[in-house]
């Protein structure tokens, strides 16, 4: 059996985190690997197998919750798990319950995983363009101080996600974040057609934590839709026309550090 694939960050060290590629799993077809979407057309099983896995080898015995995520800026407080077919609408969770184990699903956009050690709080955060630009790190944060962390006492890693290479948009795309912050267009690079540009989510998302306060701050740099071996991709599978997409996770929980599986 392949084992999987997790990035973790240095910066999150003591806390069970990590970032799951599409390595180690039971899926089949162009989802083959570790697909954990529930919102994709795979085997229902097969997906449920590999959250088990994501899970045991991340925080053992924990119990995963994850959100039906919407592209939004809002942030939850879990106290309990909840069923799959009862999740909230939402784009972050935070907790300070041990036990439990926080998941976002991606297929592109940037995961974010947060903690305070101090006081026992983490956080995971879905931020696609819509959400980092309506402020899912920000809620995200409010959040965890809700629960008693403290902001200049939290770090945060952005996993893998689509780099700026591969993330050509179009001039309205780039307007959009120029009338929220003129100071945005530093993440906007020249593009490879006329009238358009390459934007860098991952920096992007790193000067939102920044701006929240959060200090210390660590990007992977791994680029979802260049590796096409390591992690699933929406653009990319767009992009080949493929009917379907596999999405992997992140998963942060309480506690002690778990060595992965």
């Amino acid at each position: 059996m392949m084992m999987c694939d997790i990035s973790q960050s240095g910066l999150l060290s003591g806390v069970p985190h990590g970032f799951l590629g599409r390595n180690g799993g039971v899926s089949n077809g162009i989802v083959s690997g570790l697909n954990v979407g529930l919102g994709s057309q795979d085997d229902p099983l097969a997906v449920a197998e590999n959250r088990r896995r994501a899970v045991a080898a991340v925080a053992p015995g924990a119990q995963l919750v994850t959100v039906y995520q919407t592209h939004s800026a809002d942030a939850v407080t879990v106290e309990a798990p909840f069923p799959d077919d009862a999740r909230p609408h939402a784009d972050a969770l935070v907790t300070d319950r041990p036990g439990l184990v926080l998941g976002i699903v991606t297929a592109d956009c940037a995961p974010v995983l947060l903690a305070d050690v101090e006081a026992g709080v983490v956080g995971a955060a879905h931020a696609g363009w819509k959400g980092a630009l309506g402020g899912i790190t920000d809620a995200t944060v409010a959040a965890m101080e809700r629960l008693g962390a403290r902001r200049d006492r939290i770090t945060a890693a952005i996993g893998p996600c689509i780099a700026r290479a591969s993330y050509e948009v179009d001039d309205a795309f780039r307007m959009r974040f120029a009338a929220h912050d003129p100071a945005t267009e530093r993440f906007f690079a020249d593009g490879r057609r006329a009238g358009h540009f390459q934007f860098d989510l991952e920096a992007y998302v790193a000067h939102r934590l920044a701006a929240a306060g959060v200090t210390r701050v660590a990007a992977l740099g791994l680029d979802t839709y260049a590796l096409p071996t390591r992690f699933f991709s929406f653009r990319r599978a767009t992009h080949g026309g493929e009917p379907d997409y596999g999405r992997q996770i992140s998963l942060i929980a309480v506690g002690s550090t778990v060595t992965p599986a």
